[in-house]
């Protein structure tokens, strides 16, 4: 179960009128949002969809739809987030930026010798070496960007095979 400090008190599930609170509003969101992602390994939000934060049963409030993509919106401003249609409706959140998730995926291949070694993209995801660690769970669309971007870095090469469950890593850190 997911705990902060940081809950927006009850007048701050209305979007504030006035600048300074608004402002303040926003960035307790946005913290309250990307803690509770990173905590529970959550990497999609749709506005239009049940999501935990917002909604409080025990004072009966739900956040307002423009609320929610205000939030939002303003965590995909910050970079810490992606918009994945141009309706505003799924939110990609990347409490962890792209060259993060680099660094990590370069660090479990050191601390595991996997230097030069082969793997499936599934492997990365859900295989014996990455339970446990930032990698256990990773949304395959961020996996897939992070990879690219490596590849591109010349730390790896991908292999394509028949299905996109086969898909191969080759590291060459």
């Amino acid at each position: 179960r997911f705990r902060s400090k940081r809950r927006p008190p009850e007048l701050y599930w209305s979007l504030q009128p006035v600048r300074d609170t608004h402002e303040k509003q926003i960035q307790l969101w946005k913290e309250l949002i990307l803690d509770y992602c990173k905590a529970q390994k959550v990497f999609l939000i749709g506005v239009v969809e049940d999501f935990p934060l917002f909604s409080n049963s025990a004072i009966d409030r739900t956040l307002s739809h423009e609320a929610r993509e205000t939030f939002l919106s303003a965590i995909v401003g910050e970079g810490s987030a992606e918009w994945l249609d141009k309706g505003h409706r799924k939110c990609l959140i990347l409490w962890h930026r792209i060259q993060d998730w680099a660094d990590i995926i370069l660090h479990f291949v050191k601390e595991n010798g996997l230097e030069d070694s082969l793997m499936t993209v599934e492997e990365i995801r859900s295989g014996t070496e990455s339970h446990g660690t930032k990698l256990q769970g990773i949304d395959r669309t961020i996996l897939m960007r992070t990879l690219k971007l490596l590849e591109n870095k010349g730390k790896l090469a991908l292999f394509k095979r028949t299905s996109a469950d086969d898909e191969g890593v080759k590291f060459s850190v």
